[in-house]
């Protein structure tokens, strides 16, 4: 195997991904899903994927912010691999090159979200080296 990292150049590159990024947030749709992506886009919003020929093996999205609490920082968004890949190391890949990402854009931490109910999400992130640092609180409007 010898994958290939690519970023996303448009909306339409990342649509092209729609099947992996609903397997995270099941109750997507296409229609939606596009114009969030326009939004998140302008938000300063990138795709990242890793790809053997055409077939994308893992993806995540990031963005680069600054909190007060944790200063300039790199956060993961939308990371999924695809099925029959796990556990193949492509996840890990993945995160080697979104630390070399934060360390060029000079970030101090790299952060996520991961969904209470995915232990073995939880499980890969502790072996990545990464800590729980708080809870991540939201109210539905």
């Amino acid at each position: 195997m010898n994958p290939e990292f690519r970023f996303f150049g448009s909306v339409e590159e990342m649509m092209e991904q729609f099947p992996l990024l609903k397997l995270l947030t099941p109750g997507l749709d296409q229609h939606s899903t596009t114009q969030m992506l326009r939004e998140m886009i302008q938000s300063g919003y990138r795709m990242l994927g890793l790809f053997e020929g055409s077939t994308c093996l893992g993806l995540s999205g990031i963005w680069v912010a600054t909190k007060l609490y944790s200063g300039k920082y790199l956060e993961i968004d939308n990371f999924v691999t695809h099925p029959d890949y796990r556990s193949k190391g492509i996840g890990k890949l993945l995160i080697e090159e979104i630390e070399r990402i934060a360390q060029k854009e000079k970030c101090k931490v790299i952060m996520l979200d991961a969904y209470t109910v995915n232990t073995e999400a939880h499980r890969f992130y502790f072996r990545e080296g990464f800590v729980v640092k708080g809870f991540h609180f939201i109210k539905t409007l």
